[in-house]
């Protein structure tokens, strides 16, 4: 059971958030051949834990099953946003710390996200 008043009162919602603003704020100084590419994509996926976050949220009053699966939706992009920021450690385009430190935030949100949806009843 959820005892938030609103989806940003919990605390796997602020992380998220806050990561991916930072996340945002470094991709803009990709080259200008990865804004439209890989910048985008790993901001999208980013925004997508948060958005399926708070949507999930709002519909729990109705339906604890699409709760979950909103759950599972952020889950699976917290995953997208750990390959996403693989390929831009790779590349070149964010330096050894910054992966290691963003890898670290988004495996930590993973696990979160796990056990909101595992206390759901």
């Amino acid at each position: 059971m959820v005892f938030a008043k609103n989806f940003e009162d919990l605390e796997v919602f602020k992380l998220a958030f806050k990561n991916s603003l930072k996340i945002h704020k470094a991709t803009l100084n990709f080259p200008k051949t990865e804004q439209f590419e890989l910048a985008s994509q790993l901001r999208r996926c980013t925004k997508s834990i948060c958005a399926n976050i708070a949507e999930g949220f709002g519909k729990q009053v109705t339906s604890k099953a699409e709760y979950k699966r909103f759950l599972n939706m952020a889950l699976g992009s917290c995953s997208e946003t750990r390959l996403w920021l693989r390929y831009c450690f790779e590349l070149g385009y964010i330096n050894k710390n910054d992966y290691l430190e963003y890898r670290e935030f988004y495996l930590q949100i993973g696990k979160m996200l796990t056990k909101l949806k595992t206390n759901s009843k």
